[in-house]
């Protein structure tokens, strides 16, 4: 088979090279697959298991309070300190409609700091706090979803 390098009369040829396209393409497209989860993270913590645990989808809407298990406050993904928490706290909830506030809670952050981080949120008139929690794991529960 020989290569048509174009028409009969000796023109250019006008059909475009998509393999080029192609491959870039490919390898923006696994940069991202392995991107994306990185970015969805958030603050590292080792959260609890209790086993009534209800499923609550996420959304944009969502506030979230993490205390890390080196005790400090994070808001959304970025690190606060205590004296300014209140104040960031407000700042996100103003452009908000659900004021709801969930709070991460590492295992082995202290209990102290947990109850501190309401207190702050109790001083910004935030009534609404819910925990996030790990569903405790079945034992007798086989692995791989089976009933």
């Amino acid at each position: 088979m020989a290569m048509d390098v174009g028409s009969a009369k000796g023109g250019p040829k006008s059909d475009i090279n998509v393999t080029p396209l192609v491959d870039v393409m490919l390898v923006l497209l696994i940069i991202m697959m392995l991107v994306a989860p990185m970015l969805q993270k958030g603050v590292d913590v080792k959260l609890p298991e209790a086993s009534n645990t209800a499923d609550k989808p996420d959304n944009e809407q969502q506030t979230v309070v993490a205390v890390d298990s080196a005790n400090q406050l994070w808001v959304n993904g970025l690190k606060v300190s205590k004296s300014e928490f209140t104040d960031r706290v407000k700042t996100v909830l103003e452009e908000k409609t659900e004021r709801t506030v969930l709070i991460k809670g590492d295992v082995d952050a202290s209990y102290g700091t947990i109850m501190e981080a309401m207190d702050y949120l109790h001083e910004a008139q935030i009534e609404d706090i819910g925990l996030i929690t790990e569903a405790k794991k079945d034992p007798n529960k086989p692995a791989g979803g089976g009933n």
